[in-house]
């Protein structure tokens, strides 16, 4: 961009993204010193753990889990939510490993709100909670509140846009048949149109529908131009200025990367 009428817009975002810089050394400054005093030395991902905690905000986004007097009432759905939080911070490859984790640490089971291990739920306790969320979808509630509040004027300069392997343990799904060629002498029978040409003329409601998003194989080649074989799935991901995400979709692993960017 250029001209005089460009620079109110990037002073804003510039400004956006230093008030976001400014509540990371806040938090440096005086919330991990407090903590420190009540639990003792925190080290680097114990610390990264607290900053997305602040700026994501969870507490924010679970009044709906709220016990209203019926039935007994639930387990803490915020002590699980930081502890989902903490399980992909940690790389916790199953929510039994990140039990036992929780467990094992005091530190990091009083940030997540259990003073005691008794408190601590069980691993079906953390399965139901984690279908809700996920059936709730309290992860995109929570990433459109962070990029509404911080980044909602900013003009983005540069989009990066790429995909990466998510492995998964689950079955993969049986692949559907290729159409049988027509026989020679037959008709020939004229070509569907690609996914990405009906993309094209569709709403994002009917492209998001149209991806597949069953458990199979993917492949792709890494850095060094080695294939990488994997089962699961594949999480596009579109980053701003800043590495911020601002988009991103979940399809099978074997679907191309081409065919998310429209959408």
């Amino acid at each position: 961009m250029s001209g005089p009428c460009s620079a109110k817009p990037l002073r804003r975002a510039n400004h956006e993204l230093a008030e976001l810089g400014n509540l990371w050394h806040s938090i440096g400054a005086w919330f991990f010193p407090v903590l420190e005093d009540e639990l003792g030395e925190l080290d680097d991902r114990h610390r990264e753990f607290i900053a997305i905690c602040e700026i994501c905000e969870p507490r924010k986004h679970l009044a709906a889990y709220r016990w209203v007097g019926n039935g007994c009432p639930p387990k803490n759905r915020l002590a699980l939510c930081k502890a989902f939080i903490a399980k992909a911070v940690w790389n916790f490859p199953t929510t039994s490993a990140l039990i036992d984790d929780v467990c094992h640490r005091p530190t990091l089971r009083r940030l997540c709100g259990w003073e005691t291990i008794s408190d601590i739920p069980g691993e079906s306790t953390f399965s139901r909670a984690f279908r809700v969320f996920a059936r709730d979808e309290l992860p995109q509630s929570i990433h459109h509140a962070m990029l509404k509040e911080h980044c909602a004027d900013k003009i983005a300069g540069h989009i990066s846009r790429d995909a990466t392997a998510i492995h998964a343990r689950e079955k993969a799904a049986k692949k559907e048949p290729k159409p049988v060629p027509p026989a020679e002498g037959d008709d020939p029978i004229s070509p569907e149109p690609t996914r990405l040409q009906r993309q094209l003329e569709r709403t994002l409601e009917e492209n998001l529908a149209d991806l597949p998003r069953a458990c199979d194989w993917g492949t792709k080649k890494d850095s060094k131009n080695k294939k990488q074989t994997w089962r699961g799935y594949k999480l596009h991901l579109d980053t701003i200025d800043g590495d911020i995400p601002i988009n991103w979709l979940v399809t099978s692993a074997s679907m191309h990367d081409s065919q998310a960017a429209i959408p």
